[in-house]
């Protein structure tokens, strides 16, 4: 034990003699979800949350009922992804999630806020016991997969997540940037630390295409994400491109329009 220790083992990831069992949050009764797949990244701005809209969009044109839990609380994006700009409705004192056009469920704090871009000002244990709210509090439908979009980083959120939530495995988003290696295998240190099996490495804007001679340029520098994924022991890859049509697709809320190949070895390895 850490001479440190506040004897609060849901904000700790130590594996020390002194731990209590964390018990899992359980849905509320009648809900059902079956898989719990978390999106996650070591630092911000790489896409995770393009790659969580994009992985639940796949899986549910492959005929599975998917649904996504923004745990994001900060920075919460997907409903905008979807075009979704409806209030989430309460019946029963339940929270029922928004529908994308393809019937994708969705929770989000933005689908309850007044204003899309109020900000919101709470500490971490508050916005930790939101995330588990969106989870025991919402009236999920018989959903095949869930994605949750994680917030970046090792903190507060993402071990909430992994402790109180029924995690099967994650994702992992990352760029072709200096460092990716060690930021990338944070992340994937965090997951082997709970437990929790990584499904796959998403490297985003890992080249672009040109539009007149149709070759693949790495703007960022030649990739390395294979060999790290190789090193880290990842069986799968996905590698999305730089292309405005993401950019226009989640801006004008029309994301489920997309579609490609970047992340089908992924999918196989969830499914």
């Amino acid at each position: 034990m850490s001479e440190n220790c506040t004897h609060d083992c849901s904000s700790c990831s130590a594996d020390c003699s002194s731990r209590k069992e964390i018990q899992k949050e359980q849905l509320h009764q009648g809900c059902s979800v079956k898989k719990v797949i978390g999106v996650i990244s070591g630092k911000g701005g790489v896409g995770k949350s393009l790659v969580t809209s994009l992985l639940a969009v796949k899986m549910q044109k492959l005929g599975y009922r998917c649904a996504i839990l923004d745990a994001d609380i900060t920075g919460p994006s997907i409903p905008t992804a979807f075009g979704l700009k409806e209030h989430a409705t309460v019946a029963n004192e339940m929270i029922n999630p928004s529908l994308t056009a393809s019937g994708i469920q969705v929770m989000s704090l933005n689908l309850l806020l007044d204003n899309a871009t109020d900000p919101v000002v709470w500490r971490g244990p508050v916005i930790a016991g939101a995330v588990k709210q969106f989870w025991t509090d919402v009236n999920w439908n018989e959903v095949d997969y869930m994605f949750v979009d994680m917030p970046p980083g090792t903190g507060d959120v993402p071990l909430t997540v992994f402790q109180s939530l029924p995690i099967d495995g994650v994702v992992v988003v990352t760029s072709p940037q200096e460092l990716v290696e060690m930021i990338v295998e944070k992340a994937v240190n965090m997951a082997n630390m709970m437990s929790v099996k990584v499904f796959g490495l998403v490297e985003n804007m890992s080249y672009f295409v040109c539009p007149d001679c149709k070759q693949k340029h790495s703007i960022f520098g030649e990739s390395r994400v294979d060999s790290v994924a190789k090193r880290l022991g990842i069986p799968a890859v996905g590698k999305l491109p730089i292309d405005p049509d993401f950019a226009n697709s989640c801006d004008s809320g029309a994301i489920e329009t997309l579609d490609g190949d970047w992340l089908d070895q992924i999918v196989e390895n969830i499914k």
